[in-house]
């Protein structure tokens, strides 16, 4: 109601409080734009869009470069990205919904709920076929660790070529990757979730997100697709070409996709996406709206991953990563090799575009960028997971505060 009192408030741009307030240096922050202008100067980057928060508070909030190169239409604050895995974050906190209401728990076994996926085999070391030693459970399924292969395993499936049940149809018929439990593998755990959520609350995934999770928190640009009126916000995707970015020819979906993918399938704005993972951040409530208790993110930030299981995004495990419910975790920041603070929770997206929560720090970080290969540390796009908490933290000299 109070958004009503003034004609457009709901619209006016994100208020910036001074960074020496909760303990930033301005100069650190300038220091972390001008890093990430340098790689568009460079031509590394089209653009980019970087939001920094703590207690709640926008510090800084840049956009530079170019949505679309070609037609000159520079980068902005409301640009519209493909998020790709962020999508899953999301996702996960319409199961957690559903799970608070009792609807299914975290030791039901996943055929409880899919009986599609009764006696699954698994494919052992030898090719043969053999029974799960126990069946998936639904923890499994919500941090990777259920038995379904990566994605690449299926690439001759067409599993996203249908609509979601007929993506569980064709996972019914091939063999699991492992025993569950014993391995991690970022696989299409998401998309099964994202047909639970729609099984479980009689609606389609994309109104569950929006009556649920969306609207509460004035998530207004987020969706599978974006109406026309707003196509011409969504940015160009880029690739590299002697390592210098070129446009690719790509437009963004209007009509509503037949695969409504949990797994990496929406669309959303730096400021949408800051005002989930603030709401995150404070546990689950923004605007004093919420969405689940407290207690629960918890749970979605605790590690569940067996010792010994670790994850393996690109090749090498990563150490000091733990993995929780849809949320990776910054379990030993040394191991890990990063500023960032114990128990940070995190994911990213395809195209590049990153994000974190540092509870310890109280320190909410969203970037955006949109390149092919975005996030592989071989795709030729800069490391941007690595630098971005270099400079945020080196700008924060005040924790204290």
């Amino acid at each position: 109601l109070a958004a009503m009192a003034f004609p457009g408030a709901a619209d006016a741009a994100v208020a910036l409080a001074p960074p020496e307030s909760v303990g930033f240096s301005s100069a650190g922050l300038k220091a972390l734009n001008d890093e990430m202008h340098a790689l568009v100067d460079q031509k590394k980057l089209a653009g980019v869009t970087t939001l920094v928060a703590r207690h709640g508070k926008v510090v800084n909030f840049d956009a530079y470069g170019m949505q679309d190169t070609e037609a000159k239409v520079p980068m902005a604050k409301d640009t519209i990205f493909r998020i790709a895995s962020m999508t899953k974050p999301i996702v996960g906190v319409a199961m957690m919904i559903l799970w608070e209401e009792g609807k299914w728990k975290l030791d039901d076994p996943v055929h409880q709920h899919i009986p599609e996926f009764k006696d699954l085999k698994v494919k052992a070391a030898d090719g043969s076929l053999v029974p799960q030693v126990r069946p998936m459970t639904m923890r499994e399924l919500m941090s990777h660790s259920a038995g379904f292969d990566v994605d690449a395993g299926y690439r001759d499936a067409g599993l996203s070529d249908t609509d979601l049940q007929g993506m569980i149809d064709k996972l019914a018929k091939l063999p699991l990757a492992y025993q569950a439990g014993t391995d991690w593998r970022y696989g299409p755990s998401v998309n099964i979730q994202g047909y639970v959520v729609e099984k479980l609350s009689g609606q389609t995934l994309d109104v569950f997100l929006q009556k649920r999770i969306f609207e509460p928190w004035g998530m207004k640009d987020t969706g599978f697709y974006v109406p026309e009126s707003k196509a011409g916000r969504v940015t160009r995707i880029y690739t590299y070409e002697n390592g210098l970015i070129t446009p690719m020819p790509a437009r963004p979906a209007t009509t509503k996709p037949r695969f409504l993918s949990g797994s990496g399938g929406l669309l959303s704005t730096a400021e949408d996406y800051w005002r989930f993972a603030q709401a995150m951040a404070n546990g689950a409530a923004l605007d004093g709206k919420r969405v689940l208790k407290a207690s629960t993110v918890e749970l979605m930030r605790t590690n569940v991953l067996k010792p010994g299981v670790k994850v393996d995004l690109y090749g090498p495990s990563m150490e000091g990563v733990g993995f929780g419910l849809d949320f990776a975790i910054i379990m030993d920041p040394a191991a890990a090799g990063t500023p960032q603070g114990k128990n940070s929770f995190y994911w990213g997206g395809a195209f590049g575009t990153w994000f974190w929560i540092d509870p310890t720090n109280d320190l909410v970080f969203v970037g955006m960028i949109q390149n092919l290969n975005g996030s592989t540390p071989t795709g030729g796009t800069p490391p941007m997971r690595a630098i971005s908490p270099r400079l945020v933290y080196a700008a924060l000299t005040d924790p204290r505060k």
